[in-house]
């Protein structure tokens, strides 16, 4: 069975059950009757005769017809009793809306095991959640929720699921003139999952695109296949992913039951999939209106127009965070503008072009006409709307006509812009919406969105992610254990020798000076005071001897002529995939905090751009008077490392290379740490 004819009845419903007798379960029904459900309506309840007009069932099995979607507002121990019933009755899916189960584990006894009764109670019938409120799907009508909503009805628009009821609601709640199609909230995802559920979003003609609210991903493997259909179908996804900070990850544990991982992993992974990422609601927002009325935009190029020097000045500083680019007016621009202008204003990108023309509806068109022409991006015009409280907002209505005038002569994007979130009405927003014209909310905001909205889209599908499952403990491969492992890899490594700590001054003679000393069984030494570095003898070699408080050490030759230390290191990330790090490497990494990371398996073309963001790749080629090494080196070692992580990819925790010595002739692997499974 497709995901669109599994999930239709429970989505598109034609008779919904509501179980329970609450307010919330009350206001379901209210729900309902407000967004104009053209359906069957059944309360069930054991003891009343209606609720709200509406005859009341005693059982589901006293229902004169098959259910097509349920909201269960039961406890959750009678939800799995619900659920176990309408499941025997071919019903089409349901809204667990308890709470208590696997999202509860750390506080509660047996939430696991209610999970487990839940999803065998539901069998193949699909279950959203448990603890969530449902979805509204504005396109057909209907409502399994139990609250208010602020959304309206529409012919076609966005879809969004998140994991947070609470969230839902709030965007419900905007007013920034999004149309929303379906809103979801999607619990613990018990049954079904974020990537099911957006797929069968997807496939409706009526979404243009998909927002996502993220907490944890679950399944990879399908989230891949959700973002194969959406590069399949043109319709682009963009995600705000939370779990940057410590306490993130611990309340998306408890929310949602929801793995959060790496805010680096879900960056890079986001990067791969061609999914644009964000890190605020409202930014959601306004990259979901860019997405609805043009698709990802091109480049992050902007040409931008407003009647005030302060605006054009305001603009320009607010990009700089952002990538956001002005691309110079070519010669056609500049002849267009001087004739609607004249000689008086300053033809620029951005453009303050004066208020003399406001009012002058054929020359503010022409102007924007003018700037939108030759330009490979969107095309903003800064204004903002007086307040009609107290003001008459009619004055303004010049720009939207002459913005309206100029986007049916040249079909671009282009965007109106408020300075001020709060500076674009709703009903501004929806009408310009009719002439496929864009409302961004606040210049930073907007920024933001163009930003977003222009990066990550890819239309290649990427390799499958390589996942791995190390279990159990692990442990530390010494440093000398370590290197060996990597040198059967083609990897250099200094000449090294493992001995007890007497020995050391001995080995250091055989192996030639200078030598490094480092004690073995800490992972890292530096900080510890363990590692001695340049030692030109063996009276140097045996004064460090004296420091080392470990019995065995290794001594290896010093290697001179560093022109760039680097760190490679690969961390599994249960959440995400393998995740390979490249930044500078030496004592001063944490310092410098310069680092690029991106999902395994990587081509070396991925590796390349990977190594070429970081600032120091500027040394590596060149810089000064520093002699450039050479980077396909550099590049074939991180390969050999990446190798070696797949041919042991369920052994292995994590690989650090600190420093990767790269010179003018060779790339050194000066120091390895490896966590392996026991």
């Amino acid at each position: 069975m497709s995901t669109k004819s599994r999930l239709s009845r429970l989505f598109s419903p034609n008779s919904v059950a509501v179980v329970g007798g609450g307010v919330w379960c009350r206001s379901v029904i209210e729900q309902l009757l407000k967004i104009g459900f053209k359906g069957k309506i059944f309360p069930v309840h054991p003891f009343r005769e209606e609720i709200l007009g509406i005859k009341s069932f005693k059982d589901l099995e006293d229902i004169p017809t098959i259910i097509d979607a349920t909201f269960i507002g039961v406890n959750r121990n009678l939800t799995i009793e619900v659920v176990k019933q309408l499941n025997s009755l071919n019903a089409g899916g349901a809204v667990c809306f308890a709470s208590g189960f696997l999202e509860a584990e750390g506080d509660k006894q047996g939430s696991g095991e209610l999970q487990k009764s839940l999803i065998e109670a539901a069998g193949d019938m699909p279950i959203l959640g448990p603890n969530c409120y449902g979805f509204i799907n504005y396109l057909d009508h209907a409502a399994l929720w139990p609250d208010q909503h602020g959304g309206t009805s529409v012919d076609k628009g966005v879809a969004i699921l998140t994991q947070s009821s609470n969230i839902a609601i709030n965007i419900t709640m905007q007013t920034r003139g999004l149309p929303i199609s379906y809103i979801m909230s999607v619990g613990n995802q018990a049954s079904l999952g974020f990537s099911e559920i957006g797929m069968y979003l997807l496939s409706d003609p009526r979404v243009t695109a998909l927002g996502l609210h993220i907490e944890g991903i679950g399944n990879l493997r399908a989230f891949e296949e959700l973002t194969k259909k959406a590069r399949k179908l043109g319709k682009p996804i963009v995600a705000l992913k939370v779990g940057k900070s410590v306490e993130a990850r611990k309340a998306t544990q408890s929310h949602t039951a929801s793995l959060a991982g790496n805010a680096q992993s879900a960056k890079s992974l986001f990067k791969r999939l061609g999914i644009a990422e964000v890190d605020r609601l409202e930014v959601l927002i306004d990259t979901l209106k860019i997405f609805h009325s043009h698709g990802p935009l091109s480049s992050k190029n902007v040409r931008s127009l407003s009647c005030s020097g302060g605006e054009a000045s305001l603009v320009s500083d607010l990009a700089l965070e952002y990538g956001v680019q002005f691309p110079k007016l070519e010669k056609e621009n500049i002849s267009e503008l001087r004739s609607v202008l004249g000689e008086m204003v300053a033809l620029s990108n951005p453009l303050d072009y004066h208020t003399y023309i406001w009012g002058d509806i054929d020359a503010m068109a022409s102007t924007f006409i003018a700037m939108m022409r030759k330009h490979n991006g969107i095309t903003i015009i800064i204004v903002d709307f007086p307040r009609d409280d107290n003001c008459d907002p009619s004055a303004w209505n010049c720009v939207i006509t002459a913005a309206k005038k100029a986007k049916k002569s040249k079909d671009e994007p282009l965007a109106l812009v408020s300075t001020l979130s709060e500076n674009i009405p709703e009903h501004v927003a929806f009408d310009l919406l009719k002439s496929n014209i864009i409302t961004l909310n606040g210049l930073d905001t907007a920024l933001a969105a163009i930003s977003a909205s222009s990066s990550n889209q890819t239309l290649i599908t990427p390799k499958p992610i390589f996942l791995s499952n190390p279990t159990g403990k692990s442990i530390l491969v010494d440093e000398y254990d370590a290197k060996k492992s990597l040198e059967k890899y083609g990897l250099k490594v200094p000449k090294t020798e493992k001995c007890l700590l007497s020995d050391a001054h001995l080995v250091s003679d055989q192996i030639g000076y200078p030598v490094v000393i480092k004690a073995l069984g800490s992972a890292h030494k530096s900080e510890l005071g363990e590692v001695f570095l340049n030692l030109e003898n063996q009276k140097s070699v045996k004064e460090a001897l004296r420091k080392i408080s470990k019995k065995h050490v290794i001594v290896e030759k010093m290697i001179g002529d560093a022109v760039v230390e680097l760190l490679v290191g690969i961390v599994h990330d249960p959440a995400h995939g393998m995740l390979l790090t490249v930044g500078a490497g030496g004592v001063l990494t944490e310092i410098l905090s310069d680092t690029s990371s991106i999902l395994l398996p990587s081509s070396k073309c991925e590796v390349l751009d990977c190594f070429n963001q970081l600032k120091i790749s500027r040394i590596a080629k060149g810089y000064r008077g520093v002699p450039s090494v050479d980077i396909n080196q550099i590049i074939d070692a991180i390969m050999k490392i990446q190798d070696f992580v797949l041919d042991n990819k369920d052994k292995l925790f994590e690989i650090e290379i600190n420093p990767l010595i790269v010179t003018t002739s060779e790339v050194i692997v000066a120091d390895a740490l490896i966590r392996k499974v026991t």
